[in-house]
């Protein structure tokens, strides 16, 4: 059998080099997610920054802890305490103690990001002056790097300062250093400490009212000292999503060209059955020509895929999806997870197949209508029905009880596979109908060319299917990722806008100062509601801490500037003792109390005041400013006055807030802070469409060669029956675009169903309902696939023709 085997190899490679190149492709495009996905896992301890050089580093809590039947539940809290005023008053017999402060500066004409520091911590991060001298004054500063020079004047938001003198530039941050006077005023919170003492006489002194960090440990009391592991936990959801996709098209795609590869030797199969083979002989010869590719193509892939790896990495770390330090490392199980995977893929793509085979009998070789029968057989149509019920019940049920579930990535990137794979199995039913239909503008033209487009791909269900199949899954895949986002993002600023009352509003990167909101309220004609950022931490069935993003606002002004779609309660009714809350929190009954975590760690019981619909998940809480401590105002909306030009409010309004915030009217504002999808989201969804579609595309040019080895007869018929070359080559092209259509078609219907699916679910949660079909995108995926259905149809066609028509009519098949 192996030499049989062999043999079909290398008789039939045309037809069988699609299934090769598939099966290569595929398992390479695994190697690399996995390599990828390997190297997500661990992130490299970083060494200090900061506070390299201090020799005790004392923080407030910044952590809550909330004890339940199953351990200790943590979070970070919103505003970090500040160490008490007794342990300073301790820490101080004990030695020298250093007050740190970080507070965000915002300067005319300078890089963002910039972040104030008193002088006194900068030796703590061993920064050394390369120019000028150290700050003596209020309105001094020393600065970081090359982007300010000695003696230039800067215009912040806390004041114009002279720069005396610049550091060099550490990597980690741009800072602008004051005296700690100064430092001190503007930030008066202070909640690190460097303390030049014994550690275990610091420990004592401090006890459990705050944290004492040496050696490594100091690198917690940077800034976001967590932040290799939060972008690794980005890129482990973006692989571990792309390389489920990228796994997924690979394994539906090989499954259907190695079925289809079989297929087409449906009638070498009837002349070994006429020779004397048996049913089991022809299932193990077809087997062992699967094995045979999945060894060699897996190992391709494996190659090919451990190549493209360290690319895809630096891509990533390109796109600022990972830090720079991230590379591909020497994991070897993803090799093995690929090459396994490549050749169980083939022989599971095989199997049904090989069962068929076994099944030809000798009159099958006697046979000479392509026309296909059984196509669908009863198990393709079982496991079809099976999981298009299953896709329908999944979402009736996510529906009813969860329809926020839909609206999250993992559901609406993996929900359409199901569905995909659904649509694929029933294709052999779908197709003759969808052909028939599809093709009749052409069966009406003048003369037979129409008719000939028609029937030959309604005859060829196998070949119309698996050429289908990569169609179907770009297709199905654009509409449905690229229209999901789209879909929620126009959901989310529909809701902005809809919220929105104000005429003009004040933002800022870094905070507005009490001083400055002052100066705004005072502001002729204009009624002022300042907001500021927080968050509420609930315990959820006992054992789940939940953070809930807060905004802490004066009800009243609130009223006048916002209008929030409350579905119980009033917005006035909110009060010192009251929260709004959303209906996704369990307990969501106006007058009810409940015990939450302020974003200082404080725990207060509150009174529902109103309740605000679930939407897209961005309503959020509201609570008064006595329940939001460390809340900094960073948003200001306006309403201007009736009797008030709005001009000349905008212009009071810049003037007040100086270089501290900006002053957008309504529609900048909304323009910039328009719902979109974060970078890593884009960047996962670039990744996931690039490669299937890639992929998908490859597969259907290498189907249609397939396709066009087994047509060479029929096309010389065609010649010898008067059709001219050209003509011949127009009906093949035509026939592929009937094809690439019917894939474009069921491709477009699982899109719809799912973006319906997310339409009911956003209507079921009171958010606004705009499904947004991405029409060029989806276009362009068409074109795509119909210029390589062409291409891939019409080079092997025009090459056969060259032959002439009798060597074309008893050419072997």
């Amino acid at each position: 059998m192996l030499s049989l085997a062999l043999n079909t190899l290398r008789t039939r490679r045309t037809a069988f080099a699609g299934s090769f190149v598939a099966l290569a492709l595929g398992v390479a495009l695994i190697t690399v997610m996995g390599l990828a996905l390997a190297a997500s896992l661990d992130a490299p301890e970083r060494r200090p920054e900061r506070f390299a050089a201090a020799p005790v580093v004392v923080t407030g809590q910044d952590t809550l802890r909330v004890p339940t039947p199953i351990g200790v539940r943590t979070q970070k809290l919103a505003h970090p305490r500040p160490v008490p005023a007794r342990t300073v008053a301790a820490l101080r017999r004990l030695g020298p103690v250093t007050e740190d402060r970080s507070f965000p500066v915002r300067a005319a004409g300078g890089p963002g990001g910039l972040v104030g520091h008193p002088w006194s911590t900068a030796a703590f991060a061993r920064y050394e002056l390369t120019a000028g001298r150290a700050p003596g004054a209020a309105d001094e500063v020393v600065a970081t790097g090359g982007w300010a020079r000695v003696g230039q004047r800067l215009r912040t938001g806390h004041g114009t300062v002279r720069v005396v003198g610049t550091v060099g530039d550490l990597g980690f941050e741009r800072a602008v250093f004051y005296t700690d006077a100064r430092a001190a005023a503007l930030s008066p919170v202070s909640t690190r400490l460097v303390v030049a003492a014994d550690p275990a006489k610091v420990r004592r002194a401090v006890g459990s009212g705050a944290r004492v960090l040496t050696g490594d440990a100091r690198r917690l009391a940077d800034a976001r000292p967590d932040r290799d592991r939060e972008a690794l936990t980005a890129l482990n959801a973006l692989f571990g999503t792309a390389g489920g996709v990228a796994g997924f098209v690979s394994v539906f795609v090989v499954a259907s060209t190695f079925a289809f590869a079989v297929a087409q030797g449906r009638r070498e199969f009837g002349l070994l059955r006429t020779a004397g083979a048996t049913p089991g002989q022809i299932r193990r010869t077809v087997c062992a020509q699967a094995l045979l590719i999945g060894v060699l193509a897996s190992a391709a892939g494996c190659a090919l895929g451990g190549c493209a790896a360290p690319h895809l990495a630096a891509w990533v770390v390109g796109e600022g999806l990972a830090p720079g330090w991230f590379t591909i490392g020497g994991a070897v199980w993803p090799y093995h997870l690929a090459f396994w995977t490549g050749l169980l893929v083939a022989l599971c793509g095989v199997a049904a197949a090989s069962w068929r085979a076994g099944r030809t009998g000798p009159v099958e070789a006697l046979r000479e209508a392509a026309a296909d029968g059984g196509a669908l057989t009863r198990g393709r149509l079982l496991c079809g029905a099976a999981l298009l019920g299953t896709a329908v019940v999944t979402l009736a049920v996510t529906l009813w009880t969860d329809p926020a579930d839909l609206l999250h990535r993992k559901t609406y990137v993996s929900r359409p596979l199901l569905l995909i794979t659904a649509v694929a199995l029933l294709a052999p039913v779908l197709v003759r109908p969808l052909v028939r239909l599809l093709a009749w503008p052409l069966s009406r033209l003048p003369g037979a060319g129409g008719t000939l487009v028609r029937e030959s791909a309604a005859a060829a269900v196998r070949r119309t299917a698996s050429v289908t199949a990569p169609v179907l899954v770009m297709v199905a895949l654009t509409g449905s990722l690229l229209g999901a986002t789209a879909t929620l993002d126009r959901a989310r600023a529909a809701e902005v806008r809809a919220r929105t009352a104000a005429d003009l509003v004040v933002t800022s990167d870094g905070g507005l100062g009490p001083a400055t909101v002052r100066r705004l309220r005072a502001v002729p004609g204009a009624e002022v509601s300042a907001t500021a950022a927080s968050a509420v931490h609930v315990l959820e069935d006992g054992v789940a801490l939940i953070r809930s993003e807060a905004r802490a606002a004066d009800p009243r002004a609130l009223a006048r500037t916002v209008r929030l779609p409350l579905t119980a309660g009033r917005i006035t009714d909110l009060d010192d003792d009251s929260i709004v809350v959303g209906e996704e929190w369990r307990h969501h009954t106006v007058g009810q109390r409940v015990t939450v975590w302020l974003g200082d760690g404080t725990r207060r019981s509150l009174r529902i005041a109103a309740v605000l619909p679930a939407g897209t998940g961005d309503n959020g809480v509201y609570v008064t400013p006595a329940n939001a401590p460390g809340a900094v105002v960073d948003r200001v909306d306006v309403k201007v006055a009736r009797d008030a030009r709005a001009a000349t409010v905008a212009a009071a309004l810049r003037k007040a807030v100086a270089a501290e915030g900006r002053v957008l009217p309504k529609e900048a504002w909304l323009r910039a802070t328009s719902p979109r999808a974060d970078g890593t989201t884009r960047a996962g969804l670039l990744l996931v469409l690039g490669i299937s579609l890639l992929y998908t595309g490859i597969c259907v040019a290498g189907t249609l060669a397939m396709a066009a080895s087994g047509r060479l007869r029929d096309l010389a018929a065609l010649r010898l029956a008067g059709a001219t070359g050209a003509q011949v080559l127009r009906l093949v092209a035509a026939e592929a675009l009937t094809v690439v259509a019917v894939g474009t078609v069921l491709g477009l219907l699982v899109t719809a169903f799912n973006l319906l699916g997310m339409g009911v679910a956003l209507a079921l949660l009171s958010a606004p309902v705009v499904l947004v079909f991405p029409w060029p995108a989806l276009a362009a995926a068409a074109a795509a696939c119909a210029v390589l259905a062409v291409a891939a149809s019409v080079l092997p066609a025009a090459l056969a023709l060259r032959r002439g028509a009798v060597a074309g009519a008893g050419v072997r098949e």
